[in-house]
């Protein structure tokens, strides 16, 4: 488990409430919570505008409108320590239509435990490392994916969800 994580598979997912950016550019607090009787995929990633974290919450909102019309019943909620004028720049540039919470103070990265010592050129620092979390109806954490590649991330993640509504 990394270190400082409060989460546990089989165990209630850490609940928070963060400013967000919601569908059609308004500003709510949003609680992981609120969302009780729907699965939440929560994803953290490292920054606005870059081209992975682009192409990351692109792959999202993909999979997001795919969900839907399959009536999967899942949320999709991504989280950075941007605050919520670049989310809201980044969500009208990329059309994203699901929630972005600002967790500018990593509060909730620590709770999750994605707020790590990085590398990069030699430099060490601290920021997200790129983590997903699915979070089941009753709010307990299902599976989680940390220190992920995005390429083929988005499509393991519709999978697992396709896999536990064909269990059921």
């Amino acid at each position: 488990m990394p270190p400082e994580s409060q989460t546990q598979i089989g165990r209630t997912a850490p609940d928070f409430e963060l400013p967000a950016i919601v569908e059609g550019g308004d500003e709510a607090m949003v609680r992981l919570s609120q969302y009780r009787g729907s699965k939440v995929v929560l994803f953290f990633y490292p920054k606005d505008m870059t081209p992975a974290c682009t192409q990351e919450s692109c792959d999202f909102r993909d999979a997001g409108a795919l969900l839907s019309a399959e009536d999967s019943n899942t949320v999709i909620l991504g989280i950075s320590t941007n605050d919520l004028k670049s989310h809201r720049k980044f969500a009208d540039k990329y059309n994203l239509g699901y929630p972005l919470l600002a967790d500018v103070e990593h509060k909730v990265c620590e709770q999750y435990g994605v707020w790590q010592e990085k590398k990069l050129y030699g430099r060490a620092y601290m920021g997200i490392v790129r983590s997903t979390f699915l979070i089941d109806e009753n709010g307990k954490l299902l599976k989680e994916w940390r220190s992920l590649k995005v390429k083929g991330h988005v499509d393991e993640v519709v999978e697992t969800i396709r896999a536990l509504r064909g269990s059921k």
